[in-house]
């Protein structure tokens, strides 16, 4: 009988994950660790969410965008937005340990938005989010801070350079939103 029952929440767990999988858009099937802890954080969670997406360091003029995208952030996240920051080194700005560029983010400019552990965004070690972009026809991030959006569904709505504040995607984000 244990056996069974056993078998029975085993089938049902493996269907369930089979129907998450089948529901999370595939821009989404990613597994990245989170930059506090380094704990393993599935993207599929964020499905149904218009995503920004950032590559960010710690010492780029446009480090203080930080400050734009917490505020993007606070202001749409019980409506359905979530900012996904990826620090990187790529561009020899992000120097530190994922703890000290937590610490940074968080003292600094309270970002409260996820984070994750630093990983490249460009060329063949770029992580796989970053080159699925790439493959769609988005390009390589050019410098830091460059910008990407999903929409509810899952696909890419746009990308922007480095230039574009946080604040001018605003309306774009509230289009995305009201989908």
């Amino acid at each position: 009988m244990l056996r069974s029952i056993a078998l029975l929440l085993a089938l049902a767990f493996c269907g369930a994950a089979a129907h998450a999988a089948d529901t999370c858009p595939a821009s989404l099937r990613f597994t990245f660790p989170r930059l506090q802890d380094e704990a393993p954080q599935a993207l599929c969670q964020y499905r149904g969410k218009v995503v920004l997406v950032v590559n960010t360091a710690s010492y780029c003029g446009y480090t203080p965008q930080y400050k734009g995208l917490e505020g993007l952030y606070a202001k749409y996240r019980d409506r359905g937005l979530v900012v996904l920051g990826f620090p990187s080194n790529d561009f020899e700005q992000e120097k530190g340990s994922n703890k000290e560029i937590a610490e940074f983010c968080e003292n600094t400019f309270g970002v409260k938005f996820p984070m994750f552990g630093a990983s490249h965004v460009r060329g063949a070690a770029a992580n796989a989010m970053f080159r699925q972009f790439a493959a769609q026809g988005a390009g390589e991030p050019q410098w830091n801070f460059y910008k990407y959006m999903l929409g509810r569904d899952g696909r890419l709505v746009g990308h922007w350079p480095s230039e574009t504040t946080p604040q001018e995607l605003a309306p774009l984000i509230e289009k995305q939103l009201a989908r």
